[in-house]
């Protein structure tokens, strides 16, 4: 049913907030990946790991929750204040797009967001998490 789907995205979105990085992998299929704009395609426990140890707080302002024709996937524009584990702060928008499996957990998200500003304000933050 896409209201659910759209409430366990919106969850994924507290989840970040609330720095829950155990809960946000277990949202996740077992096999399941994200593909990120940074670090390429990974898979979740691992980038959830690394994302985890390069924060030190994350919100997350959820804009809108779609769902795809057919179901299978959904996506979260969202706006993120996020504070690197250096203490640095970076905002920007972006979408998060993703792909259900048969269980209603993600087999995929990909991250969608205008990297140049940050990595030029930033260059790679992810280099020594």
């Amino acid at each position: 049913m896409p209201s659910e789907k759209a409430a366990t995205i919106r969850q994924y979105f507290e989840r970040m907030t609330a720095g829950d990085i155990e809960g946000i992998i277990g949202m996740f299929a077992d096999d399941g990946f994200v593909v990120s704009p940074f670090l390429g395609t990974v898979p979740t426990r691992p980038f959830f790991e690394k994302l985890g140890n390069a924060s030190s707080n994350s919100v997350l302002t959820v804009h809108d929750v779609l769902i795809g024709e057919d179901g299978s996937t959904g996506a979260g524009h969202f706006r993120y204040d996020w504070t690197l584990a250096d203490g640095s702060q970076l905002t920007f928008e972006g979408v998060d797009h993703f792909t259900f499996d048969d269980d209603r957990k993600f087999k995929s998200m990909k991250i969608y967001y205008d990297t140049h500003p940050l990595r030029r304000e930033v260059g790679d933050k992810y280099a020594n998490a």
